[in-house]
């Protein structure tokens, strides 16, 4: 099964992955409000985020670049809020796309660079978030 936002595949061009960041309670130390005062408090419930990492791959360069452009168009001010379906058909409503980086696998330096070989590619992570 492939993976969409927004009714859209884009990520299914290559391998992907889907992941989520803590979820419970925002809990704030009391030392940030008052300095004297131990403890801390829950300020609420954390907003749901959800990563996909993997990698774009197309056969030339322009695919390839057709993809991202594919992405951005989804990247906009205000966030588009949509559904997300994973490729097990796992779906999250509400969500917004707010963030897409390009990689670099090793870590160093030239995040976005593109790969090539047989097929051209780039890893990336795109982050998606549920605002309370």
């Amino acid at each position: 099964m492939a993976s969409f936002f927004n009714a859209l595949g884009l990520f299914n061009s290559g391998p992907h992955r889907f992941g989520h960041r803590a979820i419970g309670e925002l809990v704030v130390p009391n030392a940030a409000l008052n300095p004297v005062q131990p403890g801390s408090i829950a300020a609420g419930p954390l907003e749901l985020v959800i990563v996909v990492a993997g990698r774009l791959t197309a056969t030339t360069e322009t695919a390839l670049w057709t993809l991202r452009d594919a992405i951005a168009a989804q990247l906009t001010d205000p966030p588009v809020v949509a559904s997300l379906v994973d490729h097990h058909g796992r779906t999250w409503t509400g969500m917004s796309f707010v963030r897409f980086e390009p990689l670099e696998p090793s870590g160093g330096q030239g995040a976005g660079r593109t790969d090539r070989g047989r097929v051209r590619s780039i890893a990336y992570r795109a982050t998606f978030v549920k605002f309370l």
